[in-house]
């Protein structure tokens, strides 16, 4: 015998249920495989501790902090660590003077570049570049800088004609250049950097060579975007090489433009144009030709994960002032193991009276209840660990709160299913219709619940910070998940349900007997009403049909009233 339509629908549900779950499943192996997933979601910093680093400012004699540049500082560091996958970190002043960091686990060096970088960057042209080494071999063979690394006081640090523009050579006078001679790039201070209107000696970042750079022509501050990606040829194809993409606003595309016209008309190394990251060269590619459109490519021997940092420096800003590590310390955790079980405890003993509830309630109607719960369950959970090591993500007590609450919130939603369906069968609906029709009248309730609970959790992840995040993440979660399990679980397995005739036939223990719901109108304006009900139930009942009733049927029943009392009186007669 053919199946029925509705049971063809819940087994295409519950099979596409099966292909999210397996495809879960198969999704977390492969981290676990390749080394950076787990079966088990990581914690926060309240439940696993981690480590607190102390940022002390680079002041000069006589300089001081102000709250405003702490702030600041704390709102780029934050977007920094939070667009790096590192969730649930906290970021505070301390003492009007430093700022204090503590991430979960143990943070890689990448991390602590991220965190202490001022990613002040600048564009200066490149007057001179040479070799790195400033030593010489001596007679008794030991190397000794040439000429002295200290210069002579007496040079001029005047030029000699006053420079055109910031390719001129007048910018390198005798004392820069002694400068630059006796220069050692393995002694580099970033924190010591030139004015912006002078000219800088430096390094490349891997001291491979050394530079006389002129004055700063365009600022980082005029960078509106930067992302990473390959590098990509004009027929479109990858290179294998990671670069950033950097986008200037309306100010640096004009300076940029005027730079690149003049640099392009150049040649040798005055052709060039160095990206200068925190007083290094990261990068000091030709100039090959003029760029107008504001958009440039910064090139170098960049991992993923390096330009990845760079383009995040780039995009939320450079620090207000520059930062060295105070110290960095292994933490406890504030709240540990006592307080995550206390969390564990308290929604074992909710999912519990849910469950009992579900059984009074609805008999064994009510192990749909649970098997919808387990269901609901396992996805979150493989959700929530694949987030862990995909982005970061990490569990606070604050998200187990979250999932605490979409306990009730997934059980509500089975509720007004159910309490749907027992309408319909008291209006006499036999059980296939009624799981039919109380679906399209509960799911439009369902939506619009689990919609306002998406919506406030959304405005709560965006506008909170630390472990409020936390929780808004499980609760939006947690939602969309039960708006799956509904719809691809609960309800398909009600239509299979129907079918059976523990179910269909309204056992009494099914949760489902028509009887011992009250129902008392069966249709074709006839009423069969349960001698088991009480008068008065029996009485509301019985006026809830007759409201219920179609046009047809009140015509009916009138029809088969005339008649009864024509028969009446005749038989008075």
């Amino acid at each position: 015998m053919a199946k029925s339509t509705p049971a063809k629908k819940a087994w295409r549900s519950l099979t596409w249920l099966g292909v999210i779950i397996v495809g879960l499943i198969a999704l977390n192996s492969a981290g676990v495989l390749t080394g950076g997933g787990s079966w088990a979601p990581k914690l926060a910093l309240d439940l696993e501790g981690g480590t607190q680093i102390i940022l002390a400012p680079k002041l000069e004699s006589g300089q001081s902090v102000s709250q405003e540049q702490l702030n600041q500082a704390v709102s780029i560091i934050r977007q920094r660590i939070n667009s790096s996958g590192v969730s649930e970190a906290e970021i505070n002043t301390q003492g009007g003077q430093n700022i204090v960091v503590s991430i979960p686990g143990i943070p890689d060096d990448a991390t602590i570049n991220r965190i202490e970088s001022s990613a002040k960057l600048e564009f200066r042209p490149v007057l001179v570049a040479g070799a790195p080494s400033a030593a010489s071999v001596g007679g008794d063979g030991t190397a000794t800088p040439t000429p002295s690394p200290t210069p002579d006081p007496n040079l001029s640090t005047t030029p000699t004609a006053v420079p055109t523009d910031g390719s001129d050579l007048s910018w390198v006078t005798p004392a820069l250049q002694a400068q630059y001679e006796a220069f050692d790039c393995k002694k580099i201070d970033t924190s010591n950097v030139a004015p912006a209107k002078e000219a800088l000696v430096t390094c490349e970042s891997d001291g491979s060579i050394k530079y006389i750079l002129g004055p700063v022509e365009v600022s980082g501050q005029n960078v509106s975007n930067a992302t990473n990606g390959q590098k990509t040829t004009q027929s479109g194809a990858t290179t294998g090489e990671w670069v950033v993409n950097i986008e200037f606003d309306g100010t640096g595309t004009t300076d940029f433009a005027t730079v690149s016209t003049r640099l392009s008309g150049l040649t040798g190394v005055q052709n060039q144009f160095a990206i200068v990251l925190d007083g290094k060269v990261i990068s000091a590619p030709r100039t090959l030709a003029v760029i107008t459109d504001g958009n440039a490519q910064i090139s170098g021997n960049f991992t993923q994960a390096s330009s990845k940092t760079l383009a995040d420096q780039l995009k939320f800003g450079a620090l207000p002032i520059s930062f060295t590590v105070q110290s960095q310390d292994t933490i406890s955790a504030t709240l540990g193991s006592t307080q995550l079980g206390s969390g564990l405890i308290a929604g074992l003993i909710g999912l519990i009276l849910v469950v009992l509830y579900s059984l009074v309630q609805y008999r064994l109607l009510g192990l749909v209840t649970v098997a919808s719960l387990t269901v609901a369950a396992l996805i979150t959970y493989l959700l929530i660990t694949i987030l862990s090591w995909r982005e970061g993500y990490r569990l606070s007590l604050a998200g187990v709160a979250g999932l605490i609450v979409a306990i009730g919130i997934t059980a509500d939603s089975f509720i007004v299913y159910f309490e749907r369906v027992r309408d319909e069968l008291r209006d006499g609906r036999g059980l296939e219709s009624s799981v039919e029709a109380g679906w399209k009248r509960a799911l439009r309730t369902v939506l619009a619940s689990d919609a306002v609970n998406f919506l406030a959790a959304g405005v709560l992840f965006i506008v909170a910070v630390g472990n409020v995040k936390g929780f808004a993440l499980t609760l939006g979660l947690t939602t969309i998940v039960d708006v799956a399990v509904v719809m691809l679980f609960t309800h398909p397995m009600l239509q299979l349900l129907a079918q059976t005739r523990f179910f269909n036939e309204g056992h009494r223990f099914s949760g489902l007997d028509p009887r011992a719901l009250g129902a008392t109108y069966r249709g074709r304006a006839k009423f069969a009403p349960s001698p088991q009900l009480p008068s008065a139930k029996l009485a509301s009942a019985s006026r809830e049909a007759a409201r219920r009733q179609t046009i047809a049927e009140r015509k009916a029943a009138e029809l088969v009233g005339s008649n009864t009392d024509r028969s009446t009186d005749g038989k008075d007669s």
